[in-house]
């Protein structure tokens, strides 16, 4: 059962759609992608195409996770279990959100290994629950969201959130009104002392900038997530089909690289595996989908996604995401739209 749009309060509304500013870095994030110009290889052979991936040690049958956010309880009574039986439908994989509205090991009963999204509080200690039941619930990984230091501009979502009440995360019972969030000591030793006290891969996300992303591997991330909180944090941000190459370039290979913001679509996909990104993420389509049509909308979006994946590989050449390469993309330096 979804809710039903039309009966959503102003609050919700404003936080599934809501951006920093104007919308501009969301707009940015969906247009640049379509300044990346497909160069297709022909007279290739295909035998064998196949657009799966094993990312994290996960299994998917494209490159794609549906990204973390928070309030899938908003759109639909079985909230993340409700999401992650759409992914399993489709072959792709899924993040958990640090305010996930079930518990994880409900959710990955479902899902099977999944990545879970961490902030680190100002009190450390206070998120160590959460992280001990990602790790009980089989995470494979933990993305450390690093660009959050303060709620960013969306006003409409902020003066909803005041007449809200405090609701405890499922999977943090014991949390009180501003005991998480973002620490503003928040430092690569974060990095560090997570996977530490996890055992877990850590990526990064919210990474922009090459230094940024050579900074968090040097303390110990095994990857990072280009990304810029899907326009929700700050306005005029760089879009992230702009900022993977040189995070990508920085790194060269040495740690594994997600992307997300404004990924609409196969061809999206393609475009972010030839500018290097092992995986990306894709949110808002799969919250419209949640609310929409519920689980066999997620299930729908998840294996058109994956179809247009395999058959934008077959139109550029490539026989896997392996067969991949820069070449196979150009930035026009022109709006695409």
């Amino acid at each position: 059962m979804t809710a039903q749009l039309e009966r959503l309060p102003d609050a919700v509304l404003a936080y599934l759609e809501g951006t920093a500013g104007d919308g501009g870095t969301l707009r940015a994030n969906e247009d640049a992608w379509q300044h990346w110009r497909f160069r297709p290889r022909v007279l290739r052979d295909l035998t064998g195409l196949t657009a799966s991936a094993t990312v994290l040690g996960i299994p998917v049958l494209a490159p794609i996770f549906v990204a973390p956010w928070a309030g899938h309880g908003l759109l639909h009574r079985d909230a993340e279990v409700a999401t992650a039986h759409g992914a399993v439908a489709g072959g792709i994989g899924l993040s958990v959100s640090s305010g996930a509205q079930r518990r994880l090991h409900e959710i990955s009963e479902v899902s099977g290994p999944f990545l879970q999204q961490i902030y680190i509080p100002q009190r450390r200690d206070n998120i160590r629950p959460l992280v001990d039941a990602a790790v009980q619930a089989g995470a494979a990984a933990l993305l450390l969201t690093v660009d959050a230091p303060a709620v960013g501009n969306q006003l409409g979502f902020r003066a909803g959130l005041a007449g809200l009440p405090w609701t405890p995360p499922v999977n943090l019972p014991d949390a009180e009104p501003g005991t998480l969030g973002t620490a503003v000591d928040l430092g690569p030793h974060d990095i560090e002392w997570l996977a530490s006290v996890s055992g877990l891969p850590v990526l990064a996300k919210g990474i922009v900038r090459a230094d940024d992303a050579r900074r968090a591997v040097e303390a110990g991330a095994a990857g990072v997530v280009v990304s810029n909180h899907s326009g929700r944090q700050l306005g005029g941000g760089l879009a992230t089909a702009r900022a993977l190459p040189e995070v990508v370039a920085e790194l060269g290979g040495r740690a594994v690289v997600l992307v997300d913001g404004g990924i609409r679509s196969g061809e999206d996909v393609v475009r972010a595996l030839a500018l290097g990104a092992d995986a990306v993420l894709v949110g808002r389509p799969f919250v419209r989908a949640l609310r929409d049509g519920g689980t066999d909308a997620v299930g729908a979006l998840a294996e058109l996604l994956v179809l247009q994946t395999r058959t934008t590989l077959a139109m550029v050449g490539a026989v896997g995401v392996h067969d991949v390469a820069e070449d196979l993309v150009r930035w026009d330096g022109e709006v695409a739209r």
